[in-house]
């Protein structure tokens, strides 16, 4: 089965609902990245709420970074997407192993940390991209993003995300995103509460096969929820070239390059969201230094 997001509308237009299963890009960023089942765990959530929130974003050209940055071992997660939506990022320290926690589950708290922020940089084409930083509240990751939405975004919203891994790779993975819209009664929020405490682990849900719409329903208590949009694959999909690599590598300036030429007689660069490596001769560092020369020439001269 692939992957999916829905949006749904609870109790009539006044809560806002979206579900995701994210199992096989989850599945896939493992495999790429070769991570430990905690480091797979804390990444998966991370995965899967870019997701989300890459799909709430309105053009093809948007884009949404995050960052945690916090003091635990699993060390900095960076993660990108596009409102198709496709997702792609890094773990700083991917082969991390920890003990369990009391609840016999993944410590994802501990690897994460529990101080430390959350940096999401939306780019829509202004001039300026909009940057909410917030600071972590317990490292699990959801109840970190509800009170980013919370804090940096004004929504009060529940989150919940989950990744179960077994000994073959990542089970199930997803999550969700419930918000109450201005017009939902304090009964409504109270409903919502009692549901979503009774439903459990979005992951267990999903292990047991249940459909996101059945997720909708048994996280609200809404019967009759609405699907508004369904279409929404996401996937774990880099885009890096030779071309970008190349650019990198101009960066770098000429007297680097004239030492890694003269030193190395070529250079291999490795891309950190999907690990393919890109290799360049003595010829193709040569191309690049007469190039610096040229647009030097032609800026000065």
């Amino acid at each position: 089965m692939s992957d999916k997001i829905i949006k749904m509308l609870a109790y009539q237009g006044r809560v806002s609902v979206i579900c995701a299963e994210t199992t096989n890009l989850v599945e896939k960023a493992r495999k790429i990245h070769d991570l430990s089942p905690v480091a797979t765990a804390a990444f998966g959530r991370v995965l899967t709420i870019a997701s989300i929130m890459g799909a709430e974003m309105k053009s093809a050209k948007d884009k949404l970074t995050i960052q945690i940055k916090a003091n635990g071992p699993a060390g900095m997660i960076v993660v990108t997407a596009n409102n198709f939506p496709k997702v792609k990022g890094y773990v700083a320290n991917p082969r991390i192993d920890i003990p369990l926690n009391e609840d016999g589950k993944l410590d994802v708290a501990q690897a994460i940390g529990n101080e430390g922020y959350i940096n999401v940089v939306k780019d829509m084409g202004l001039k300026e991209p909009y940057v909410g930083i917030c600071p972590i509240v317990s490292g699990e990751i959801a109840e970190d993003f509800a009170e980013y939405f919370a804090k940096s975004e004004q929504k009060n919203t529940a989150v919940a995300l989950g990744v179960l891994v077994n000994k073959n790779g990542v089970k199930s993975a997803g999550g969700y995103v419930i918000t109450p819209m201005p017009d939902a009664t304090q009964e409504d929020i109270t409903n919502l509460e009692q549901h979503i405490f009774q439903a459990g682990a979005i992951s267990k849900m999903l292990d047991q096969n249940l459909t996101l719409q059945e997720i909708g329903k048994k996280v609200t208590g809404d019967e009759n929820i609405q699907v508004i949009e369904q279409q929404i694959e996401p996937m774990y999909e880099c885009d890096c070239s030779k071309q970008h690599m190349e650019n990198g590598l101009l960066t770098m300036g000429k007297e680097e390059l004239q030492s890694i030429i003269e030193e190395d007689g070529k250079a291999e660069l490795t891309c950190h969201f999907c690990n393919k490596k890109y290799e360049f001769t003595k010829e193709e560092l040569q191309a690049i230094v007469d190039k610096i020369d040229k647009e030097e020439y032609n800026t000065n001269g």
